[in-house]
């Protein structure tokens, strides 16, 4: 696990809350309904060495051990259930059993269309299920348990009563339990009790599943498993598959709405047409009036929309990409400001050390020996210390005695040891942040800001007397040396970020490191404004101010915890739909309130559970794969729900027409079957899963609407203009055979001129696509065997050209309607 919460650069630890499945994170207060607090039971038997594997066996036995499902997805049976219990499904399905008994099964073949579609969606989950199932738990990180002596990463399901779980920066305590081991260890409790402070946490003090360690490490006793744990709770619910916060889904939601509201009048108005003032066949009067109704409902527009996020998943999960929530695909899509945290973003996690420069006359052999020791100190140490450790490892035989430690917190921005020397000596130093251990007017920060100014991260090693943990030391502290590390670009950050600035994604740097060195990392990756550098503890603390300085900006150095939060929410209240990377603990709190939280799979477990999209390969350059595949979702979507929605609109409006003029309805279910499938549903499907390189727009309702209302309209006029013609050009027992097939033949026509445009820009295997349609209706029209089963032939010479020049005249409208369209109400 990346250990960024310990970084000197100045990042702060978080303060983090567990997102639910179908809602944004909560803070939950001590004291409430959920409030965790428990007795506090005594340390795991064994003590040190942890439970011996006997003791392992007999709890396992006993039913002891968290084995509670972590559920990246939902079940099979919520899928089987979601897909096939909706309201259409059960419309169709009462008027699919009425056409069962009273026509012909070529009426009822919309009936097995919604059972095959219904299948897909099934299908195509379960199968998103599958992969989001094996990526979580490839992206789950395992925590270390001591047994027999020995410690060994185990899966979280695996722990039992009394375990002794060993903790470090940045992990997730994942049951709850007693402090056995603690060495300065600080935990983020903010999840439960609200407060934003790390608590200090001795042995025997009880800790909180759900909560973070921050700083130190330590080792506790779990003391509640399984389903009594509260992290039962909130790990079932981190990494939920969910379709919520979407604004396609709201938006079909509204449109499905609205639908009903004007099928229910409309259907009733169609039925008293047919059945009471048409002295009609009475099963041939059910057949007309359910063919009414049935393509009013945009049923399949649903389906498609999941399956098309379902696959999106797939995709991007074979890029090791997990989207723990669907609709991050579609949000990032949206985004216009990423923030970018630069360490284990745009720089790897490792550094090197350029030089170790000694201050006030320090000798270098005893300068190194200082550092060697130092690096010894700490069991857990972070990227920066641990380039320390490789340049400067202790020499055989002459370590020097620990007498205390202080580990790096990002509150200090520095950490510290003491030392009894070989000679007998003691001495106690300081390792952090120059511009915070030195006073303003110290002449070495002109040369630390030079050093800066190339892009080199510069820590302080410093002389200090009395107590480390005293905050009045490091005021005294004595200059010794200026460590310098170069970090280490990442190969592909410069590519990314030239992706964003084509495609107009603002791009902020922010990060705890000084501003200066981080603005020119971001130069040398060719960062747009990366000469806009601003220290946040100049940061204006009015939100609108705020909000200026951070468009003004693109670089921020000395950031904290708190401030990413205040960055965050200030982009948003301009407007701004943003999207924010980290890796460490100290980036939770932007991750949980940015719109889109975007992790690497490298970084602490408690940024991978607010996240909602976890870069398994630790690969910045994996965010323009997402941010196609959700324009690839949000345009296809827009461009078949105008499909979908046209013949809504034309279905509701001919039985408008029909009860007004008091005719019998044109169409029998075969027919809409037949016309949706050719002109709908089989593009449809094609078209959503095509490649889209549109840029995501907002309003998708209105954009929808704007051309399926026009479209629908033309479509319904010019079919009901041919009905009408029809039925005083022909007489006899067979006329409304012939008027049906002569108004199918307008609205399959005009149906199609919709699909050619929505179908544009074209390209050899969407013109290939209309084409085909266009065939197997023909095919349709020609081969006896199929006029028989669908009903439709067309009768003399003079009807079937009337109605191919009507359609004519409604596509050169459609083509006017939707340029008018276009010019005049762009979204």
């Amino acid at each position: 696990m990346t250990q960024r919460a310990l970084d000197p650069s100045g990042d702060e630890p978080n303060r983090s809350s567990v997102p639910s499945g179908t809602d944004r994170p909560v803070m939950i207060d001590a004291g409430s309904e959920l409030d965790p607090v428990h007795p506090v039971e005594p340390p795991a038997p064994g003590g040190g060495r942890g439970l011996t594997s006997a003791e392992v066996a007999e709890r396992i036995a006993r039913g002891e051990v968290n084995d509670v499902p972590v559920r990246s997805s939902r079940s099979v049976r919520e899928i089987v259930r979601a897909n096939v219990f909706t309201r259409f499904n059960l419309i169709i399905g009462v008027l699919w059993l009425i056409m069962l008994f009273v026509a012909p099964i070529q009426d009822s073949l919309f009936g097995f269309v919604i059972i095959a579609n219904t299948g897909i969606g099934i299908v195509q989950e379960w199968r998103a299920k599958k992969t989001l199932d094996s990526l979580a738990v490839i992206g789950e990180a395992k925590p270390t348990v001591r047994r027999d002596g020995v410690a060994a990463e185990i899966s979280t399901s695996e722990i039992v009563l009394g375990d002794l779980v060993e903790l470090g920066p940045g992990d997730k305590v994942v049951v709850d339990g007693t402090v056995a081991e603690a060495d300065s260890l600080e935990i983020d409790e903010s999840l439960l009790t609200g407060e934003a402070d790390p608590v200090l946490k001795r042995a025997g003090d009880p800790v909180m599943s759900g909560s973070f360690v921050v700083a130190g490490g330590g080792a506790f006793a779990a003391t509640k498993v399984g389903r009594e744990a509260y992290a039962a709770q909130l790990a079932e619910e981190a990494s939920r598959f969910t379709l919520v916060q979407s604004e396609l889904r709201s938006g079909i939601s509204t449109i499905l709405k609205y639908v009903t509201w004007m099928m229910i009048p409309t259907a009733i108005g169609l039925i008293l047409s047919q059945l009471v003032v048409k002295d009609h066949n009475f099963k041939d009067s059910v057949a007309r009036t359910v063919g009414g109704i049935v393509p009013m409902i945009p049923e399949g527009l649903v389906l498609l929309t999941s399956v098309a996020f379902a696959i999106g998943v797939v995709r991007l999960g074979r890029k090791q990409c997990l989207v723990q929530e669907l609709p991050a695909i579609e949000g990032l899509a949206r985004v216009d400001v990423v923030c970018l945290d630069k360490t284990g973003t745009l720089t790897e996690g490792g550094m090197d050390v350029t030089e170790a420069r000694a201050l006030n006359g320090t000798d270098e052999p005893y300068l190194h020996r200082v550092l060697a020791a130092f690096g010894a100190s700490d069991p857990r140490p972070n990227a920066s210390l641990q380039a320390i450790i490789d340049a400067y490892p202790v020499p055989d035989g002459e370590g020097w005695h620990v007498t205390q430690a202080l580990p790096f917190s990002s509150a200090r921005k520095y950490s510290g040891a003491a030392f009894d020397e070989a000679g007998g000596q003691s001495s106690g130093w300081l390792l952090g942040a120059p511009d915070v251990l030195l006073p303003e007017d110290d002449p070495a920060l002109t040369e630390i800001e030079q050093l800066n100014q190339q892009g080199l991260r510069v820590l302080l090693l410093a002389r200090v007397d009395g107590q480390l943990d005293d905050p009045a030391t490091a005021t005294g502290a004595e200059p010794a040396a200026l460590i310098v590390l170069e970090q280490r670009l990442r190969p592909d950050a410069q590519e990314t970020l030239a992706y964003f600035a084509d495609q107009r994604v603002a791009t902020k740097v922010i990060s705890g490191d000084n501003a200066v060195s981080v603005g020119a990392v971001a130069a040398k990756l060719g960062l747009p404004g990366a000469e806009h550098t601003l220290d946040a503890r100049r940061l204006p603390t009015d939100p609108d101010e705020m909000a200026t300085a951070m468009e003004e900006n693109a670089v921020f150095g000395r950031v904290t915890p708190q401030q990413k939060r205040e960055m965050v929410a200030a982009l948003q209240s301009r407007g701004h739909t943003v999207a924010m990377t980290g890796d460490g603990v100290n980036d939770v709190l932007a991750l949980k309130d940015a719109d889109i939280g975007v992790s690497m799979g490298s970084g602490s477990e408690a940024t991978r559970a607010v996240a909602q999209i976890v870069l398994l390969n630790n690969s910045f350059a994996t965010l323009p794969s997402v941010v196609a595949e959700g324009r690839r979702v949000i345009g296809n979507i827009t461009r078949v729900a105008t499909l979908f929605l046209t013949k809504t609109v034309y279905s509701v409006l001919l039985a408008v027409l029909v009860v007004c003029f008091q005719v019998e309805y044109p169409f029998l279910p075969r027919h809409l079957t037949l016309l949706s499938t050719l002109t709908i549903g089989i593009p449809a499907f094609f078209l959503a899963l095509a490649p889209n390189k549109e840029r995501a727009h907002p309003h998708f309702v209105r954009r929808v609407m704007r051309y399926a209302v026009p479209s629908g309209t033309i479509a319904a006029v010019a079919t009901f203009v041919t009905y009408l013609l029809a039925r005083h050009h022909y007489t006899g027992s067979g006329a409304l055979d012939a008027e049906t097939s002569a108004a199918t033949l307008t609205l399959f026509l005009v149906s199609m001129w919709v699909l050619a445009i929505i179908a544009r820009p074209y390209t050899w295997w969407r013109i290939c696509l209309v084409a085909a349609m266009g065939i197997a209706f023909l095919i349709v029209l020609v081969v006896p065997w199929l006029q028989d089963f669908f009903a439709l032939k067309l009768v003399g010479a003079t009807m079937p050209w009337t109605a191919v020049g009507i359609a004519v005249i409604a596509s050169a409208a459609l083509e006017f309607a939707w340029r008018l369209v276009s010019r005049r109400f762009p979204v």
